[in-house]
């Protein structure tokens, strides 16, 4: 996030990350990166040692679901998949920590960059030997991340004031326009959803986009691993496809892409329904938030 989360202090983030993982750690620095988790380097005479993020937690990723998804990606890495940047296990025994409103983590500190445009061939390998993997006993199970009863709770919220902010009224506006259209997501996204019961579920990373990948002297690695879920693979196969890679030449059932496309698309517009019914002041976290969610009102 570009935007550091409210009353949190620098001074706080250091003291929790001594106590747990590294007491050799002299100071932190936050790290405007990424979108919905905030992130600090962790120095140790001027020399970053850990990654150090907070996330938040809510109704569908709880504290439990978090600390399983970041064990499951620590026994993935032990089981030979060096692409994993796994979360390391601090001194509570767990990988995270309650901290503020969420969850505290750290991860080693690796040298690198965004990992630029997507590598179809290494992503698509990557995936593979992830999703051949027998999952961990505490990987989380994937659920319907919206209710069938989306659309009308989203109808009801649009029937208030929302903000105050600079995009309330125009983000408002927006979703009630295709009110309709998110209920015939939400009805065909849960018709899907019970049919992915019936198909294999793997280990799924969530997100491997090019966002989530790290671009190092010795190769790609994944990073971001808090959406960890068992679930049928084309949760992780979407986005070759999206890349421009046919359903065939990935193995992905065009019903499975579907359905992980509805829920990318349902998820994103509850949160940032969310996002703008509340008070905001048009930050850059702001102009990013109405730009996606006009995005998933209108894409294809």
């Amino acid at each position: 996030m570009h935007e550091r989360p409210g009353l949190v202090d620098d001074g706080d983030v250091l003291a929790e990350v001594r106590r747990g993982w590294d007491e050799r750690v002299d100071t932190v620095s936050y790290l405007p990166v990424g979108f919905g988790a905030h992130h600090w380097a962790a120095y140790q005479d001027r020399q970053p040692r850990l990654f150090v993020t907070l996330d938040r937690v809510d109704e569908w990723r709880d504290a439990y679901r978090l600390e399983a998804a970041y064990a499951s990606a620590v026994a993935l890495h032990d089981s030979g998949l060096e692409f994993v940047v796994a979360a390391l296990v601090g001194a509570s025994g767990a990988t995270t920590v309650p901290f503020g409103e969420g969850r505290l983590s750290c991860t080693p500190w690796r040298d690198g960059g965004s990992g630029g445009s997507l590598d179809l061939s290494w992503t698509q390998l990557a995936l593979t030997r992830l999703h051949d993997v027998p999952p961990p006993e505490v990987t989380p199970v994937w659920r319907p991340l919206v209710r069938p009863d989306f659309a009308d709770r989203t109808g009801e919220l649009t029937g208030r004031s929302w903000g105050p902010g600079p995009y309330a009224d125009a983000a408002r506006q927006a979703v009630r326009e295709r009110l309709t259209d998110v209920a015939r997501w939400t009805d065909r996204y849960h018709r899907l959803a019970d049919a992915a019961r019936d198909r294999a579920w793997v280990a799924n990373h969530g997100e491997p986009s090019s966002h989530d990948q790290l671009l190092t002297a010795s190769g790609r690695l994944l990073v971001d691993w808090e959406s960890l879920t068992l679930a049928p693979p084309e949760l992780d196969l979407r986005l070759l496809v999206e890349g421009g890679m046919s359903p065939h030449e990935v193995g992905a059932d065009p019903e499975m892409l579907e359905l992980f496309d509805l829920e990318w698309r349902l998820d994103e517009i509850s949160q940032y329904a969310a996002w703008f019914a509340a008070p905001h002041v048009g930050t850059r976290d702001d102009e990013i938030a109405f730009g996606g969610l006009r995005h998933e009102l209108t894409r294809p």
